[in-house]
């Protein structure tokens, strides 16, 4: 009889599990360059070309975009919205029931809360975003309200759970995207489901048939795809509230949630760029520099531009507050450019007291980064 040598015998192989699949969340190394995975998700994703600063409403196919899966094949005239959980009407509405009440229309800057992650060090291994993940945008739909209230909302209830369509596996879990509101933010009169995108129906990309739009909140809170409305009487532990969009030092911090946008205030590039680099060439002259600034806690009431780098600050002209409390505000400053090398910056201030720093604090997931943003800029000799 043959025997095997207990040195040489091989454990049978185990079957992958999802973890396999889903690297765990991590910082990189000093010196560490962006990864093959990073570029992945930066092909699969974008955000706005900073000339389009200039338009009021972002055009659909240059507001920024994040998709955390896959964009799902949902048939708009079979989808419905079901409204259930610790409510005393169960409800499930159509997209025409959703079309034939109330009809409003917003403009919101929406802001990847990751937006800047890729300036940090170390970077947060993730989608790497510079400062461009931003749009601004009409939203037409339904106010959310009026249609819990029409369910009945438990007494005791405490959370609004929101579920999309997309489909995945984060850091070893598989779900659904999933997000939520505690009641009081859901029932915002400005919370919208909304079906149009500036005026025409969503594309596939930006949610369609319909999606949520949380005025204020970074773009997390914005749910595409929606499909389900849950109402619950226990904080909603799932991953994307609890796990993701915290703000953490490290590992072991539970950290505290990620909600509203930070004030910000970008420049539109002036002149024109170099291919690689976007260094900005310009010629000597008068020059007025402008771009959007916002914030979601309370309206920009001043914004301020540095030419030297930030040694020293000007103040900034800005534009009245035309799409409405919840859209980005231009702002605008005249420059005697001269011959010479600048960085160009801005910063901006709301209502709140909050100001936009020079200098980030760092998180372990680079979220809510608003550090001030640098422009390169050449003006050429006469």
């Amino acid at each position: 009889m043959t025997t095997v040598d207990e040195s040489r015998r091989t454990a049978a192989p185990q079957a992958p599990t999802l973890a396999d699949a889903s690297p765990a969340a991590r910082v990189a190394g000093p010196q560490e360059a962006i990864g093959p995975e990073e570029l992945q998700l930066a092909a699969r994703n974008h955000g706005i070309p900073l000339e389009a600063l200039r338009y009021d409403v972002t055009p659909a196919g240059l507001h920024y975009l994040l998709i955390h899966y896959d964009i799902p094949d949902v048939d708009a005239a079979a989808h419905t919205l079901a409204v259930t959980g610790a409510v005393h009407r169960p409800l499930t509405v159509d997209l025409a029931d959703l079309r034939g009440r109330t009809r409003v229309t917003r403009r919101v800057t929406l802001e990847c809360a990751g937006n800047g992650r890729a300036l940090l060090r170390p970077r947060p291994v993730s989608q790497p975003w510079l400062v461009e993940a931003v749009g601004n945008a009409e939203w037409t739909g339904t106010p959310l309200a009026p249609l819990l209230r029409e369910a009945g909302l438990s007494p005791d209830a405490v959370d609004v759970v929101f579920t999309g369509a997309d489909h995945g596996v984060e850091r070893g879990v598989e779900q659904d995207y999933q997000r939520a509101l505690p009641v009081a933010d859901a029932l915002r009169e400005e919370v919208l489901l909304a079906y149009e995108m500036n005026g025409a129906p969503l594309l596939p990309q930006h949610g369609a048939p319909l999606r949520l739009i949380v005025p204020g909140w970074y773009g997390m809170a914005h749910v595409k795809w929606l499909r389900t409305i849950e109402v619950r009487t226990e904080p909603f532990d799932g991953y994307q509230n609890a796990v993701a969009y915290r703000l953490r030092r490290d590992a072991d911090d539970p950290g505290t949630p990620v909600t509203r946008i930070e004030p910000r205030a970008l420049v539109r590039p002036p002149g024109f760029p170099d291919f690689m680099s976007r260094t900005r060439v310009l010629r000597p002259g008068p020059c007025t520099l402008d771009g959007r600034a916002w914030s979601g806690h309370a309206p920009v009431v001043s914004v301020e531009v540095t030419t030297d780098g930030g040694a020293t600050w000007n103040p900034a002209e800005l534009d009245d507050q035309a799409g409405g409390e919840f859209s980005w505000r231009r702002w605008r400053m005249d420059w005697p450019a001269t011959p010479g090398r600048y960085v160009l910056g801005a910063r901006a201030a709301d209502a709140s007291g909050r100001v936009q720093p020079v200098e980030q604090p760092w998180n372990r997931g680079g979220f809510a980064n608003n550090m001030v943003q640098r422009v390169e800029v050449v003006v050429l000799a006469e």
